[in-house]
């Protein structure tokens, strides 16, 4: 019996995990034109800093780690990942919108095709 439950709150939180990232990414492509992201970065062209669909694809996969990796690069910024070009930091950015920023970002990677 404390399997079963075990088990069905397991899948609960995976869907409700599902759920809350998917409103995390709902308007993401709003938020970086309000946040002034399409500045310097485009979703699939290069633009002064990479596209965000070539930044979804170096770390797509690698889990929440990433997301909170991300989020740290939007607000703090960043050199020598992209190339000479460093990406200034974004204070304007609050920490719930640079995680809003980093899970929409990583969810413009492509599904990978399965073998």
């Amino acid at each position: 019996m404390h399997l079963k439950i075990r088990l069905a709150a397991g899948a609960a939180m995976g869907l409700w995990m599902g759920a809350a990232a998917a409103q995390s990414t709902e308007g993401g492509l709003a938020l970086a034109q309000q946040k002034a992201c399409m500045a310097c970065h485009q979703v699939d062209s290069k633009r002064v800093g990479p596209p965000l669909q070539s930044v979804a694809e170096r770390y797509a996969g690698q889990g929440e780690a990433m997301v909170g990796y991300l989020a740290e690069k939007i607000r703090g910024g960043g050199r020598g990942a992209w190339g000479v070009v460093p990406m200034p930091a974004q204070a304007q950015v609050s920490d719930q919108e640079a995680r809003q920023l980093a899970l929409w970002i990583l969810s413009l990677a492509p599904a990978k095709a399965e073998n």
